[in-house]
This record gives structure tokens, sequence and C-alpha cells, in this order.
């Protein structure tokens, strides 16, 4: 728990960090919050029970002259379901995970002084970013994925919409002793994959309701073997949700207090594939408080 701690507080020192860099960039605009999500549904590989899971996050966008940044930290907290080392499944501790990602994008119609708008698209950008993660189960995950790729954002009335296409590169870590044995591997390099991602965001009306939808999908193609050389499959995430500013309706403030409800799909999560719990339907219910 002590070493799960210290990485918890490395990832959330360097979400500072880059929260931090926008200011030192000359930020035309900023978005800030904490949220929170709960559902009872999540699940894991090899694991057939139902998960419940508290999350708390922040994160963080903002732009410039030149582009904008983006990150978001999760900190996952599992019930007895999802066991933390040392403890049997349905007793003790449940597993506790922080997860971090981080993307920026260098808008090139900008840097290039050129308008590279086309049809539905008002901007091209130029995207990197990673991700990190570190959980306390006996898998002990210690995730880092790095991506680069275009950028195409689409031109709305309100709101926005990116559909990228990242180039993947992923290392990572299984601590199970089933990883050890001859012909398995504890550290493992992917191969090269390719990820489709479509974010969005989408303010509306809905009568005198302010509300908004938004969210994220995630197509992964396959990575090549796991650390048990089974050939991985490609991987599909969804996560979405439906929000109601209940800050404008109760105190006259907007983009304060938001409430709703979300959903996350994933099929074949991590790339694995006819083993229990690689699919996930789980409804959450969904705070954010915006600062």
């Amino acid at each position: 728990m002590k070493q799960l701690s210290k990485r918890i507080f490395t990832v959330s020192a360097l979400a500072l960090a880059v929260s931090a860099a926008p200011q030192l960039s000359a930020a035309t605009w900023s978005d800030t919050y904490i949220g929170y999500r709960y559902g009872t549904e999540f699940t894991e590989p090899n694991n057939d029970r139902d998960i419940e899971r508290h999350i708390l996050q922040l994160t963080h966008a903002s732009g410039y002259a030149y582009g904008q940044n983006f990150f978001n930290l999760d900190v996952l907290q599992s019930d007895e379901n999802d066991p933390a080392n040392g403890s049997a499944r349905g007793e003790g501790d449940g597993a506790l995970e922080a997860y971090l990602t981080y993307r920026h994008q260098l808008h090139l119609g900008k840097v290039l002084d050129k308008d590279l708008s086309f049809g539905p698209v008002k901007e091209v950008a130029l995207s990197a970013g990673f991700d990190m993660n570190t959980e306390n189960t006996a898998f002990a995950p210690r995730k880092q994925l790095l991506l680069v790729g275009p950028t195409l954002k689409f031109g709305l009335p309100k709101g926005f919409a990116d559909l990228s296409l990242f180039y993947a590169y992923e290392r990572n870590h299984c601590g199970l002793s089933a990883c050890s044995a001859p012909g398995n591997k504890n550290d493992l390099s992917f191969d090269p994959y390719y990820v489709i991602n479509l974010a969005w965001g989408v303010p509306f009306q809905a009568g005198p309701v302010p509300m908004k939808f938004q969210g994220f999908g995630n197509y992964n193609g396959a990575k090549g073997k796991d650390y048990f050389n089974n050939e991985t499959k490609p991987e599909v995430l969804i996560r979405t949700s439906l929000m109601v500013d209940v800050g404008q309706l109760a105190f006259d403030k907007s983009n304060t207090l938001w409430a709703g409800v979300g959903y996350e799909y994933w099929d074949n999560k991590f790339g694995n594939h006819g083993k229990p719990g690689v699919d996930t339907r789980a409804p959450s219910f969904n705070l954010e408080w915006h600062f």
C-alpha cells in the first residue's frame, strides 16, 4: 500500500505540473474540475463478479495561441470483488488504482498561419500524449503508453468534436507468478498498434434545462501477444455521460456543479478475449465541480 501511495503521489505531482504548463504559455481559456463517478457493474479480466467502484477524478483542459492541453487523473477504489494484493476475492481490501491521461494538440493552421479547414473540419492538429497507471492488485500493472498522430477538429455551433488517429506504443507489467514461468513475460513491450479516438462535448438546452453530452470512444487495434503468448484482439472503449447544469438551475452559476448519468462500454478489455470480465456494460452516477 505504501508503494502504491508513493506512485499515486508521483502521478498526482506530474498532473499538477502539467496543469501549470498552460499558465506559462499564456492560456487563452481553461476549465478545471473535480469529478466523482459511482457504479456497481464494472468488470476485470478473469473475474466473473461485478465490481463496485468509487472514482475520483481531476480534469483540466486549456488552450493557448497555438494549441491546447488536456489531462485527467482518475483514482479508482474497487470493492472486495476486485481485491488488493494479499486479499482474497470477496474478502479484505479492494484494489486502488491511479490512471493518468495527458494529451497535447498543436493546431497546425495557427502555427503555419494558414486556413486548413475543409468541409466540416475547422482545423487540423498534431496530437501527442501518454497514459500511465499503477494498481495494487496481484497483477500489479504499470502501464506506459505513448501516442502521436493527426487530429481533425470539427466545427460545431457549440462545444467540440475531435477525431484522431494515433500511433501507439505500450509497455506494461504483470506481477503474477504465472508471468514468470518459462516462455512468459513479467515486463512486456507490445507490438505498436493504432488507436482511433473520437472525443466530444456538446452543450444544449432541453427546454429550460441546460445540459451537455460528453465522452470519448477508442478503437484500439490488436497489439500482438500478451504475457502468456496469447494473441490480443482489437479493443473498443466508449465512456460517455449526460449531465445537467445543477449550478445554473439552483444557484444561477453556470458551469460550476453538474450532475448526471454515465455509461462505460468496453469490449476485449486490454485486448483480452474469451475470458470472464473482458466486456463491461456499466452505468454510473456522475458529479462534476468546476472551479
